[in-house]
């Protein structure tokens, strides 16, 4: 009885393997046609803006944090205002695995993948990009989301300066 399994298991493997023979090939000219990959395709990153036409970055560093391969690094800032903004953002696309991590860890959007793959590059220090690389003109796939709007924060004055709030305590005080 396993010898007729056997052979069936044999004989169906080289039919599944003549039919693919017998097909023809897809083939797509690269350069000149370019495959479409799915819209839930995770390639380039991007930094996104608001609605309003600001940065949606805050600087939380939890893209940087959640990166498994530590390809994000950043420098945050306080506008006088007192939002919190990233003064400098930087990702090494040589070590970026594109798992979409730091995308799913942005509270505010701002880190966006889009189904761009072609990322190509003779010399390995061209794949640094800057935030002045990164940075796009438009909203990303959420065109409404602006974070301080959606969360209820409004910053009218400094940390600790308003009227529940205490003032920032200095940790250099605090060593004996």
């Amino acid at each position: 009885m396993t010898i007729f399994t056997d052979i069936k298991a044999i004989l169906l493997g080289l039919w599944t393997t003549w039919k693919h023979m017998l097909r023809r090939p897809v083939t797509i000219q690269y350069p000149e046609e370019k495959r479409q990959p799915s819209p839930r395709y995770r390639a380039r990153i991007v930094l996104t803006r608001d609605p309003d036409g600001g940065e949606r970055c805050v600087a939380c560093y939890l893209c940087s944090a959640a990166c498994p391969v530590d390809c994000i690094s950043m420098q945050s800032g306080e506008r006088e205002n007192g939002r919190r903004f990233a003064v400098w953002f930087r990702i090494n696309f040589s070590r970026c695995i594109f798992c979409g991590l730091c995308a799913e860890a942005c509270p505010t959007l701002a880190i966006q993948m889009t189904p761009d793959y072609e990322i190509c590059k003779r010399d390995i220090m061209d794949l640094l990009y800057e935030k002045e690389d990164l940075l796009i003109d438009g909203c990303g796939k959420d065109e409404s989301y602006n974070f301080y709007q959606h969360a209820g924060i409004g910053v009218a004055q400094r940390r600790g300066e308003g009227a529940e709030e205490k003032a920032p305590v200095d940790v250099r005080g605090l060593v004996p």
